[in-house]
């Protein structure tokens, strides 16, 4: 009776860690499902979505994936919009004057994190850019990025008249704004200065020599977004 019982109970054992073994691996293949913006994005927690519903988020997805337009009424009644979705980016017009971008990004083989871009327009174009982890908890900023200081946007002239021009120009531009676009893509993050956006006509104009014409490009190495300019 005591070796049936013993041989019960190592049938019993073996069966349990069978089964659990069974579960680990549906639970890491449902993580790795998850893995897509897709289904990150209608997971994301309505304390960071106060203005779509998970109803909305779902519903994107369906638009598009049946070659519809994907406009969806807001908790505030009026329309936002998804213009872009893929594996691993997503572009939203929340309202008229504000756009979110989202992009996932390997940090090493087995981790990612999600950038995500708040431009607001009101009326020059303002960013915030914000990086989370797959469960949506909010990462330090400055693990993954340094922002561009001002001067970057500026070509300082050599000329004494032009640069004492230049300094006076530049008290007016009293806002440090700056605009940032994701790319659906490539892993790359583009900054433009839009300051003078916000700036009178003439004294725009006035600064507009001085400036970088083209935008600054960061891209994503080895878990970060560095200057294009400081990889090749």
């Amino acid at each position: 009776m005591e070796i049936n019982r013993i041989f019960g109970a190592f049938i019993i054992e073996n069966i349990m860690k069978q089964v659990l073994s069974v579960l680990l691996c549906l639970l890491c293949s449902l993580t790795l499902q998850a893995q897509d913006l897709k289904s990150l994005f209608i997971a994301l927690p309505d304390s960071l979505s106060p203005l779509l519903t998970k109803v909305n988020r779902e519903d994107f997805g369906d638009f598009l994936a049946s070659d519809m337009k994907a406009e969806v009424r807001n908790r505030f009644g009026k329309t936002s919009e998804m213009t872009e979705l893929t594996d691993d980016y997503l572009r939203l017009k929340l309202t008229s004057a504000s756009a979110v971008e989202m992009k996932l990004l390997p940090v090493n083989d087995s981790v990612k994190v999600i950038c995500v871009v708040h431009t607001y327009t009101a009326p020059a174009a303002d960013s915030h850019l914000a990086f989370y982890d797959t469960a949506w908890q909010e990462l330090p900023a400055d693990r993954f990025l340094s922002c561009p200081e001002e001067n970057l946007f500026y070509r300082i002239p050599q000329n004494p008249v032009q640069a004492d021009s230049l300094k006076n120009l530049r008290s007016s531009a009293d806002m440090y704004l700056l605009k940032a676009e994701l790319d659906s893509g490539k892993p790359t993050l583009s900054f433009v200065y839009t300051t003078p956006d916000y700036l009178d006509k003439e004294t725009a104009g006035k600064l507009e020599p001085y400036l970088r014409k083209t935008p600054l490009v960061y891209e994503w190495r080895e878990g970060r977004f560095v200057p294009a300019d400081s990889v090749h």
